[in-house]
């Protein structure tokens, strides 16, 4: 479990850090061989408590996730801080990163004990979630690109997520297990691109959600100008899925804090259009095809460690590859396209842990699709 260094720890504000820009580096006070890029509001003052966000990026780029948080942090009041040591790889180390950076923000800022909130890309969302689950008093994790440290879906969890993936990357399938098991609050936004950090655009976009969340919690009061501007947002969009997935989040998400009915009756009647619900359907569809071919392609390597169907088999890996190859490197943009670049990448990714067959890895190496 890690433990909150944050709670009951003594005020003691460096000075030499200044408000209103990115520091890449700052030294924990407690351990010199850890460090974070951090983020103070232009308007920082010990004088009251601020939320803060804590990120992990997968390859110990603490700036990154501070760069793309910057301006939800300055339009909303929290602070950011980018671990720049945790990293995909060792859970000790990721853990003593996290304890270090909570412990030396909590030391030097006044930081609002009831709005902790966790964030992070790919294997560092699996470290973010990874935490929250073995913490308690975590107000939300914003979960980019990777679900839970194990892959395994829950039912519900004591922290609202926020999760958000590309439309080519490779785990946006498990983005949408995680979205569609979970019954807590959570939120899935998909956006067109790959296996990357969510944009400032969707940065801020997730902070507002977790105000509202917070609102919903207490421990913040006005959300009126969010939900007008969502409500304006809504009222611009066609008839169509869109429209109808815009309308149910609007319900759920200010449930208990505005009359909702409205949304609430609209959505219910969009959702009984035919496009509307063959759209959905189609998403499904594809979903499960996705699954098939790896379903596929895994059985295919599997029998590359039987001599007798090695040859086979390898043959029918060439195949598949190559004609997925094909698909991805198609001209124009499709859900068949995105479907063979998640895959090739997915697949390509973790290609040497699951087999050690050197001919077969020579053939993914020639048809893997280049990170995006």
């Amino acid at each position: 479990m890690l433990p909150l260094l944050l709670l009951g720890a003594q005020l003691a504000l460096a000075a030499d850090v200044p408000a209103g820009q990115i520091v890449n580096e700052v030294r924990c006070a407690n351990d010199s061989a850890e460090s974070y890029a951090l983020y103070l509001p232009s308007t920082y003052s010990p004088d009251r408590a601020w939320p803060v966000i804590f990120a992990f990026d997968p390859g110990a780029r603490g700036h990154v996730p501070v760069e793309r948080y910057q301006a939800a942090a300055e339009h909303y009041g929290y602070i950011v801080a980018g671990s720049n040591n945790s990293r995909n790889g060792s859970w000790e180390v990721s853990q003593r990163a996290a304890r270090a950076m909570l412990g030396d923000v909590g030391s030097r800022f006044h930081v609002d004990e009831q709005r902790i909130y966790l964030a992070g890309m790919s294997g560092g969302s699996r470290v973010a979630l990874g935490l929250a689950l073995g913490s308690k008093g975590i107000a939300g994790v914003i979960a980019s690109s990777a679900g839970f440290p194990d892959s395994t879906p829950r039912k519900r969890v004591p922290f609202p997520i926020f999760g958000t993936a590309g439309t080519e990357d490779f785990n946006l399938s498990e983005m949408r297990r995680m979205d569609r098991a979970l019954t807590s609050p959570h939120r899935l936004a998909v956006f067109e691109g790959g296996h990357i950090w969510l944009s400032s655009e969707l940065a801020m976009q997730a902070v507002e959600w977790m105000e509202i969340q917070a609102a919903k919690a207490g421990t913040r009061a006005d959300v009126e100008p969010i939900y007008a501007r969502r409500a304006a947002a809504i009222d611009s969009l066609p008839a169509g899925k869109e429209r109808y997935l815009a309308l149910e989040e609007m319900a759920a998400d200010f449930a208990g804090l505005k009359d909702v009915a409205k949304f609430t009756a609209q959505a219910a009647e969009l959702g009984r259009d035919k496009h509307v619900r063959e759209a959905l359907k189609r998403e499904r569809d594809e979903e499960a095809a996705e699954q098939r071919e790896i379903d596929q392609l895994l059985g295919m390597e599997g029998r590359l460690k039987i001599p007798e169907q090695r040859r086979d088999a390898l043959s029918d890996l060439r195949s598949e590859w190559k004609r997925l190859s094909t698909m991805a490197g198609g001209a124009a943009d499709s859900a068949e396209r995105r479907m063979a670049r998640r895959v090739l990448r997915g697949l390509s990714i973790s290609a040497g842990e699951r087999s050690t067959d050197s001919e077969y890895l020579k053939l993914v190496a020639a048809y893997r699709m280049p990170p995006r």
